[in-house]
């Protein structure tokens, strides 16, 4: 059998932690990213809102938002049968944080002179 060694934990192979790789993941769809979009300026929007502003349907517009909140973009909290949805910037920055530290990590700036 031929395998490929595995890459030494600790090392620049090490990739980014879980939550980071959700937040990626999360803003990886461009669907998403509208999404994203919709919360600037601040303020709480519904999953109807969304769906609305977004072209989707309440199902999928909700889908996203899951997505979006185990990604830590945004938060959610219920009022009665409505569940509002707010741009999550605290969690964001961290998550942007740990991205730069892993960047640096792996592609140090001037490694390529």
């Amino acid at each position: 059998m031929n395998r490929e060694a595995a890459p030494a934990s600790g090392g620049v192979n090490e990739g980014v932690d879980p939550a980071t790789a959700d937040f990626l993941k999360a803003l990886a769809s461009e669907t998403r990213q509208l999404v994203m979009r919709q919360f600037a300026g601040g303020g709480e929007l519904t999953v109807g809102q969304i769906a609305e502003r977004c072209g989707l349907k309440p199902s999928t517009a909700s889908e996203h938002l899951s997505l979006l909140r185990r990604g830590g973009l945004v938060l959610s909290r219920k009022e009665g049968r409505q569940v509002f949805y707010r741009a999550d910037g605290t969690t964001m920055a961290s998550h942007l944080d740990a991205l730069k530290e892993y960047l640096m990590r792996c592609c140090p700036p001037n490694c390529d002179d």
